[in-house]
């Protein structure tokens, strides 16, 4: 990574926005087998698909993403993911484009899926504290996360209620409404990229008539396609990113071309 780029902190709350506010939830009402149908936000031309059985408050996790922005800053480009919840429980649509910009923004969306109460990491911590937390995020265009962990009250509470929504969020500079839009101020961060931190997919979770995970199994573990490179760490709960020696983080259209 270039001498010259310095780290940048971005608070933990920005992409969360705060996980919304749940009543307490009993141990088994939420159990079950969920898939999630997910659409394609701003000109993304990703694709993913989700299982997800709950037993008492134990969650098995499986999913698989495909044709997602593979690089950013010349590394894999981390894509966080989460199941939000707490709001209206669904998707929002291109009306909910305040700006005009062609680019939903996670504030934009949040009306309409609510704020972080799941981090549906690689591993490792499963809160809203670990939101942000890109050594965690699927890495590169392909990838695929299965694992096995303990889901919290307020996940349980909007997957009973119908309103918990799974979001995974890097748009592709290539497939943007334009590069300015891409590049504008990010509404979490202004030292980032709008597109980088704007959701990509987006999808309900929705009771499954099938109660079989797809082949393959979850685990603990993950299964990528790629390994993170980009040197990011974590502090304090919130995340150090390796910006450019302007403060600004810019990237071409061409970008998913950069290997």
């Amino acid at each position: 990574m270039n001498k010259n780029m310095r780290l940048l902190a971005v608070p933990t709350l920005a992409l969360g926005m705060v996980a919304m506010a749940g009543a307490p939830a009993m141990a088994d009402h939420a159990n079950g087998s969920y898939t999630v149908d997910f659409q394609q936000l701003s000109g993304t031309t990703g694709t993913a698909s989700f299982a997800m059985d709950i037993d008492d408050k134990t969650a098995t996790v499986n999913l698989q993403v495909s044709g997602l922005a593979e690089t950013f800053m010349d590394a894999p480009y981390p894509h966080v993911q989460h199941i939000h919840g707490g709001a209206e429980g669904v998707c929002p649509t291109m009306d909910a484009d305040a700006d005009g910009d062609g680019i939903l923004s996670t504030t934009e969306g949040a009306a309409s899926y609510g704020g972080i109460q799941t981090t549906l990491g690689t591993s490792g911590d499963t809160s809203p504290a670990a939101g942000l937390n890109l050594e965690l995020a699927g890495q590169g265009g392909n990838y695929s996360i299965e694992r096995t962990f303990e889901m919290n009250a307020e996940t349980l509470d909007a997957i009973e209620a119908g309103t918990a929504v799974v979001v995974i969020h890097g748009l592709d500079p290539a497939t943007s409404s334009s590069e300015e839009a891409f590049n504008a101020p990010s509404d979490l961060e202004p030292s980032l990229p709008l597109g980088a931190t704007s959701p990509a997919l987006c999808g309900v979770v929705t009771a499954s008539q099938m109660g079989e995970m797809p082949e393959g199994g979850a685990d603990t573990g993950v299964a990528q396609s790629s390994s993170n490179s980009m040197g990011m760490l974590v502090l304090g709960g919130g995340l150090v990113l390796a910006a450019a020696a302007g403060g600004t983080y810019v990237v071409r259209r061409n970008a998913a071309d950069r290997a």
